[in-house]
Formats: C-alpha cells, structure tokens, sequence
C-alpha cells in the first residue's frame, strides 16, 4: 500500500500523494519541508559579513563620485570613517595591541535639504553590501510616548538583514532628520521633553555600543513578548540633519573669537558665502544636541549648497541621473528621447527658483514629461525630442504652490 515515506501516512489520509524513485511524499510533509527551507534561507540571509570587500578611502571616493556631484570634503571624511570602522572590524589582535580598543566613527552630516546626504550613506552601504536602514528621527519618543521608540532602529535594521542577527551587528544605520529631536530651550529640561532630548538620552546606549533587547516585530515591548539581543558596538550610525538655523550660530561663533591685531584679516579670509564650512562640534550643542551625544558622534563634516552647475551635472552625468532613468523608462518602450540642451538649464533654473536642491530635480522633470509619458507608449511614433518651449508650456500648467510642498 502507498504511504509517505516521511510521515507514514497511508494515501487515503492524504489529499496529495506524489511518488519518487523508491518512495512517496503527501502534500502535508511538502509544505512543511517548504517551511524549513523557508527558515534556513531567511537564517543565512543575503549578506555575507565575512566577505566584505573593503576598498581604499581613495576607492571608496572614487566609487562615491560615479553617483554623487561634488560634495568633496563629506566624501573625504565619510570614507574615511567607514574604512576605519570596518578595519577595526576585521582586524585580528596582536598581542601587544590587546589593551588598544578602537572605538566607532559614527559621523554626523549637515547641510540643507537637497544635498545628498542620504544619497552618500546609500551608496556607501551599497558599494559595501551591508545591511542598511534609514531612520526618521522625527517619529522617536521616549518610551510609553505615542510614537516610535529608540529599539525601531534596530528592528528594521533586522528586518533588513532578514533577522541575519551577525549580519545586521555590522550593518549602517542611517538617522535622518537628527536636528528635530534637538533641546528645546538653551537650559537643560526640567520637564520630560518627550521627543527633544529624552530621544538623545535613549540614542546614546545605542551609539556607544551596548546590547539591546529589540521587539523582532517592532511595536511596544510587553512582559511575556520573546526579545532578539543586539549588540549595537560595531553597527556604524550616520546622522544627518538640514540643522536649519544653525549657519547663524556658527557666524556668531566666528565673530566672538576674531579677536587681536589680526582681527580684521581674519575677517575678510572667512567665506561668508558658505559659513556651514566652518562648523564645529560646540555649535552642535548650542543648536540644541546634549553634549554627551555629540562625544559619541565624533566625525562631522558639512555638505556644501548645490549651485547651478552642480544641479546641472547632477542630472546627467552620475551613474543614476535622473535623465538616464527618463531614457531608460522611453527605452522600454522602444521610444528614443531626446532633449535640447536648454532645458537641462531650464531645469536648474527652476531648481533653484524653488529652493528645492537636487530633490526637486525629480518634481520639476516629472511636471515636465508626464505628458509624454501617458500619451507616447499608445503613439506609433518612436522618437521624441523635449524643447525649450514645450518645457516651458509643460510648466505653465503646473500648480506652483503644489510642486514648492513637493
């Protein structure tokens, strides 16, 4: 009589039956072994930490410049910092370098919105193929709040990971928004500031390396729920953050310590243009960041303003510009597109009219192509060329005011 070779089970006690070479398998035992691979896969994940393949900060930098335009200092630093913090990750010790602990290079970007400091820490997690996440740090509260607590980071660096546990220890963290959970006031709280600096107080066992019982599906922590240890000592955090206002501060800064005979020298060599340049650590903490987050934030940089030609390389010159993607998306459709020189500078005019940075690239070209891109793949036509006039007659209908909250 026919039975599964696994479970036992006789034919009638089946719905499904299939039979191999010397033996059967039911559908019950199929689903089951389904389940299991299933489980191991989601075990090993896709990534392999011990196969990381560490390029030179000049590689790492040569690798950002395909994808990011200009912004050449925060490249510096942030290949730096990511080339110490995975060679102090893959270094064996010696003995004589045993009571030598590296610690974390986590990095804090700041510039305006627009600027590529997401895009940076994208790229960076993708040339390396190690887990990555970004975080808003506007939706963090203190615990019992409503809204997100610190250990989210964490889980979706795990869900990332695949709940690969080794894998997601050694993945990067991306904090957006970072300046929103500033202090409020210039004097520390004397009442809870529930998603100011209470957020920073919960951020710091997590950025100096702790071990951190994470909810494995998000959410709140309750008494009996089964917890995922994570030990956050080799996890990388890149924050970043537009710190609106803080340009004002630094220039203060720069004013008070101009001091002294050469004082009016000093002066006219500051770049009053661009004064983010000068940032340092101390206008951080007079921005509103408790002084204790920022020792364990110890790589800053800035990125600087994009100006028109940094917009108008940006899109088309990187591996992803955004005109590439447009004549990728017509090319599907066997559509050749072209456009007049013109309008990449109509562009970027608009651009910088709307205040939008390279993020408002994307609006103002879509504004501009949706036209074309509804109507040409029902055309017989498989050409198409965007002037100048037709850019401008495109954007003559666009509700301003709806394109500026884009």
């Amino acid at each position: 009589m026919d039975k599964c070779s696994f479970c036992g089970r006789e034919k009638k006690d089946t719905n499904l039956l299939i039979a191999g070479l010397s033996g059967h398998i039911c559908d019950r035992c199929i689903e089951q072994a389904h389940d299991i691979v299933l489980e191991e896969l989601q075990k090993k994940g896709d990534f392999d930490v011990e196969k990381i393949e560490l390029l030179k900060p000049i590689e790492m930098k040569e690798f950002l410049d395909q994808y990011v335009i200009g912004q050449e200092e925060a490249k510096k630093y942030l290949s730096v910092a990511v080339y110490n913090h995975y060679k102090r990750l893959m270094q064996t010790p010696s003995k004589d370098q045993e009571d030598v602990e590296i610690e974390k290079s986590n990095i804090v970007l700041v510039g305006e919105t627009g600027t590529g400091k997401t895009l940076l820490a994208r790229t960076i997690a993708k040339m390396l193929h190690v887990p990555f996440t970004i975080v808003d740090a506007t939706v963090l509260t203190e615990a019992g709040y409503v809204g997100e607590d610190i250990e989210s980071i964490l889980t979706r660096l795990l869900q990332v990971a695949d709940y690969n546990v080794e894998a997601a220890e050694k993945g990067i963290v991306f904090i957006d928004e970072i300046d929103k959970i500033a202090r409020k006031g210039d004097n520390p709280s004397i009442t809870r500031d529930v998603s100011g600096e209470g957020v920073q107080q919960g951020l710091l066992k997590l950025l100096e390396g702790s071990i951190i019982n994470v909810p494995p599906q998000g959410g709140r922590k309750h008494p009996d729920q089964k917890m995922i240890a994570v030990n956050t000592k080799n996890i990388l955090f890149i924050c970043g953050g537009a710190f609106d206002g803080i340009v004002r501060k630094i220039g203060q800064r720069l004013n008070t310590q101009v001091v002294g005979y050469s004082a009016s020298k000093d002066k006219e060599q500051i770049d009053r243009e661009n004064l983010l340049q000068y940032i340092a650590p101390q206008d951080l903490k007079s921005f509103g960041l408790i002084p204790e987050i920022i020792g364990r934030l110890p790589v800053l940089t800035y990125l600087n303003p994009l100006h028109k030609e940094a917009l108008r390389r940006i899109l088309t010159e990187p591996k992803n510009a955004l005109i590439k993607q447009y004549n990728k998306l017509f090319d599907i459709d066997g559509i050749e597109l072209n456009f007049e020189d013109d309008v990449f500078d109509y562009i970027v005019e608009k651009a910088l009219e709307f205040k939008l940075g390279a993020r408002g690239l994307r609006s103002i070209c879509e504004a501009i192509m949706i036209d074309a891109m509804f109507d040409m793949p029902s055309n017989e036509e498989k050409e198409i060329l965007i002037t100048l006039e037709y850019a401008k007659e495109k954007m003559g209908k666009i509700n301003i005011q709806k394109l500026k909250a884009a």
